[in-house]
């Protein structure tokens, strides 16, 4: 992610001590705690030899030593299970841009364990770096928020709309956007409607995949057997394969996001079917080629940017000791193309 300022922690990495720097340059612990702080009445070649070992062991000053007299580290934390979903860099990309247009650093901790200990252990990482406040960026079902959202009293903001009232909240309204997208081909005619389903540990996925069975429910629809992928393309075709074997064949097709989306539509075209003429595909995320697909893909726009953008704004005023709005879900935009047509007329 270009332009933004995030840092990253690994696990296990060693930090060296103010001992340690003062040792390599032969020096006091005190003369490096004077150089760290900007003290001027260091001799030269004192200060150069501590600057010099703080160099080579990669020591960073304690910011919270620092600043304890302020109170303030004009600091944010964000730990998350997955940065390389679209969603996920989205969000922390516009985490940081807000954080530094608000004068805040962003500290990013990503969890590759999400369990209750690894969040308590990047929680723990980030009180020792600092941090005026953390968000915790969900993207994996591993219990309810309120069971790890633990963080000795920081102010705290969730993105994700599972935990209770106790937190604050930030999301895109999931079901708001499948409603839209299962409107959307309702509107067209299309009752033979299958829905691709996202991994079972995706809040974000069991929230679309409800919302679709409520309103096939709502509207008396049959519903095909259901299909389950990974969020890749390659799950989307082996579901897209499944679905045209059905009989009664679907006349369109709910994925959960636009990679499936996009495997359903290769589908497709081995089986010979046209798009949309014989079959309709819609997906959810928009993501940046979502345009470029044959044809070009109808799908459900997240507002990724905004939700980032809230998350820092309520986390700021929450550290500022500001009231708070309501937790707030973002609203989707579905978004027209060439992927989804009327239903074929024969049915």
């Amino acid at each position: 992610m270009q332009g933004t300022n995030v840092q990253r922690i690994k696990d296990g990495a060693p930090r060296a001590s103010i001992k340690d720097v003062a040792q390599r340059a032969g020096v006091s612990p005190q003369t490096v705690s004077r150089v760290a702080n900007g003290y001027v009445h260091v001799r030269p070649e004192k200060r150069e030899k501590v600057l010099a070992a703080m160099k080579e062991l990669g020591y960073r000053p304690n910011s919270a030593a620092r600043n304890l007299k302020s109170g303030r580290f004009r600091s944010l934390g964000v730990v998350t299970f997955n940065i390389t979903t679209l969603g996920n860099e989205r969000t922390l990309e516009a985490v940081a841009e807000a954080g530094a247009a608000a004068g805040y650093t962003t500290t990013l901790i990503p969890v590759t364990d999400p369990t209750r200990i690894s969040v308590a252990g990047a929680f723990g990482r980030l009180e020792e770096q600092a941090v005026d406040g953390i968000i915790l960026i969900m993207s994996a079902e591993f219990g309810s928020p309120d069971d790890y959202a633990l963080t000795a009293g920081l102010p705290l903001v969730i993105v994700d709309s599972t935990a209770t009232a106790d937190h604050t909240l930030v999301d895109t309204d999931q079901e708001q956007g499948a409603r839209t997208a299962m409107r959307h081909l309702l509107d067209l005619g299309h009752r033979r409607i299958a829905h691709v389903a996202g991994p079972l540990k995706s809040f974000s996925a069991h929230r679309r995949e409800d919302a679709y069975a409520r309103v096939c429910q709502e509207h008396a629809l049959a519903t095909p057997a259901r299909h389950r992928g990974d969020w890749s393309a390659a799950s989307g075709y082996a579901a897209g394969r499944e679905i045209l074997a059905e009989e009664p064949r679907p006349t369109a097709v709910f994925a959960a996001n636009d990679q499936m989306a996009l495997g359903v539509m290769r589908a497709a075209h081995e089986a010979g079917l046209r798009i949309p003429q014989d079959l309709s595909v819609i997906g959810f995320d928009d993501s940046d080629d979502s345009g470029s697909y044959w044809p070009p893909l109808t799908t459900i726009h997240q507002h990724f940017d905004v939700v980032g953008q809230r998350a820092t704004e309520l986390l700021i005023a929450m550290i500022d000791g500001e009231p708070l709005p309501e937790n707030p879900l973002i609203p989707t935009r579905l978004v027209v193309r060439d992927s989804t047509g009327p239903v074929p007329v024969q049915d």
